[in-house]
């Protein structure tokens, strides 16, 4: 089907996708640019992970957010490390649109084996983490939550639901890079795939995660490390 983009100046744009469901965007005011978030404590085996520019290019809202998700890929084997502690899920959002106020999203964590999404890792039971902003802000910003759990995974994928129907929702975003790095996924009637947004070039989802690396996997010691090793090697 054809995907009807609406903006905020009124004009109506078609585009090609594989959405079941249309979607509303919001450019924003020209030259916006977002808000910095305040930064974690200094510390090497602390790190944000992002595939992100920092810099927003749309707004987007599902007419129908149940089921809808969007997610970023990481691969934590590149840190050198054998397990992460996710510590806190990131992602840049709007408070004054497509209504005024927060509304919150549904949150997971999924392992990401073989190229693609696989099964929930986090929450361990239930159908996701709900959680809901606080505060009067009506401009683009970072929102952030504290997880503090180690992935049994060191390949994941944190994803969002909309959870909402539109206007009574709250936005994901894109950033404004037109080269599409391939680590943003959406998933619709009950599959993943490369993120597609409005089919306009912009894919790159302004979805993060902070880690901390160099982590037991918890119960876990030493020892039974060190006895599982000496049956390989």
């Amino acid at each position: 089907m054809r995907l009807s983009v609406v903006l905020l100046t009124g004009v109506l744009v078609a585009a090609g996708a594989t959405w079941a469901a249309d979607v509303v965007v919001d450019g924003g005011p020209s030259g916006s640019s977002p808000a910095v978030s305040a930064p974690m404590p200094t510390d090497q085996s602390t790190l944000e992970l992002s595939w992100d520019n920092g810099q927003r290019r749309w707004s987007i809202a599902w007419y129908t957010g149940a089921g809808s998700w969007v997610g970023n890929d990481f691969d934590a084997t590149t840190l050198k490390t054998s397990y992460v502690k996710i510590l806190k899920y990131k992602y840049y959002t709007r408070g004054g649109w497509p209504n005024q106020g927060w509304e919150g999203m549904r949150f997971a964590i999924y392992s990401f084996g073989g190229g693609v999404p696989g099964s929930r890792l986090w929450p361990t039971s239930g159908s996701g983490y709900f959680w809901r902003p606080s505060g009067n802000i009506n401009a683009h910003i970072w929102a952030e939550f504290d997880i503090n759990w180690t992935c049994p995974s060191v390949k994941f994928l944190p994803a969002q639901e909309q959870f909402y129907n539109y206007p009574q929702c709250d936005p994901h975003s894109v950033d404004n890079n037109t080269s599409f790095l391939r680590h943003s996924w959406q998933y619709y009637a009950g599959s993943w795939s490369p993120y597609e947004g409005v089919g306009d070039g912009y894919y790159n989802l302004m979805i993060r995660v902070w880690v901390e690396t160099g982590i037991e996997y918890p119960g876990v010691t030493p020892s039974s490390i060190g006895r599982v090793k000496a049956l390989y090697f």
